[in-house]
């Protein structure tokens, strides 16, 4: 089998996760491919000066509906809501860590005391006036909204990158997916990390899940699934992305959406920055055979 992904060292690893279990249990040899994504080759753009959807997905799912692939890992938190005719998703790994977290330089490090606290529990702990790369609105308008005096600058680049810019003071902090800093083992003891409850920052749809994307007529389809698939991570990514869907289905939206699995109950938590002078935080819950993703997007459009 052909997996596509993107180049950068999270990619490459995260396919490697996969590629490692499809060759051990199925026997099947594999070979990792390696394509460009429009999000790989414009990096001096903000995401919201880029035309389109599936910034780091749409080339991948041209190469598999091609044959140039057999199958694509993605960070499933990248993909729209929708997978091209004739692609779906095959499986989605049992989830990392979904949380947001702040690198903080340790010179803008603050005592949460002294700071700030607009909202029960979401204290930022950064001096006055700091400046975060980011290049996601979602994580933008949310922390504005909690700390207004905190200025954003567009941060674009694989992690390494973004890491050795908040080094070299070009940042007061960064934000990266605690998911990402995991599977790339890395060691930040040189920063301050703050990681941030995503039941009130709340993280993209999918974030922290890895998805595997086929032809629809892969004979080997079903055999992926029972392989790779966790039920419980299924699940509550399908309950995200359905409120995804609802917005419209792109992946660079200021939305937020969280399922929290509580016993045979789900917690949905969104958040909604379509206004910026406005954002919105809801939370619904109840049982599985519920609309709560129709009832969380009614809370979030008001």
């Amino acid at each position: 089998m052909r997996i596509g992904t993107r180049g950068s060292a999270l990619a490459l690893t995260q396919a490697k996760s996969i590629t490692e279990i499809i060759t051990e249990v199925l026997g099947v040899s594999t070979e990792v491919a390696v394509i460009r994504t429009q999000g790989d080759r414009v990096t001096d753009v903000p995401f919201s000066e880029l035309e389109g959807r599936g910034y780091f997905t749409r080339e991948i799912e041209e190469a598999l509906l091609d044959g140039q692939i057999d199958a694509a890992v993605h960070s499933f938190k990248d993909m729209p809501a929708k997978s091209p005719d004739g692609l779906a998703i095959a499986a989605v790994s049992e989830r990392e860590n979904p949380a947001d977290m702040l690198i903080v330089a340790p010179g803008a490090y603050a005592d949460i005391q002294s700071v700030p606290q607009l909202r029960d529990k979401a204290a930022i702990p950064l001096r006055t006036g700091a400046v975060v790369g980011t290049s996601a609105i979602r994580r933008a308008v949310q922390i504005k909204s909690i700390r207004p005096d905190i200025q954003i600058r567009d941060l674009r680049g694989n992690v390494p990158t973004r890491l050795e810019k908040l080094a070299a003071g070009e940042y007061d902090a960064i934000f990266l997916a605690v998911a990402g800093v995991k599977r790339l083992k890395l060691t930040l003891d040189e920063f301050k990390v703050v990681e941030l409850d995503p039941a009130i920052f709340v993280p993209a749809p999918g974030q922290g899940a890895l998805a595997v994307q086929m032809r629809e007529d892969d004979p080997l389809f079903n055999e992926i699934h029972s392989l790779l698939h966790d039920r419980e991570t299924g699940q509550a990514t399908t309950l995200e992305r359905k409120v995804l869907t609802y917005f419209g289905g792109g992946c660079g939206l200021p939305l937020g959406a969280y399922a929290e699995p509580t016993g045979n109950l789900i917690k949905l938590h969104g958040f909604w920055g379509g206004d910026t002078e406005h954002p919105v935080w809801a939370q619904v819950h109840g049982d599985w055979s519920l609309d709560l993703a129709s009832e969380l997007f009614e809370k979030l459009r008001i």
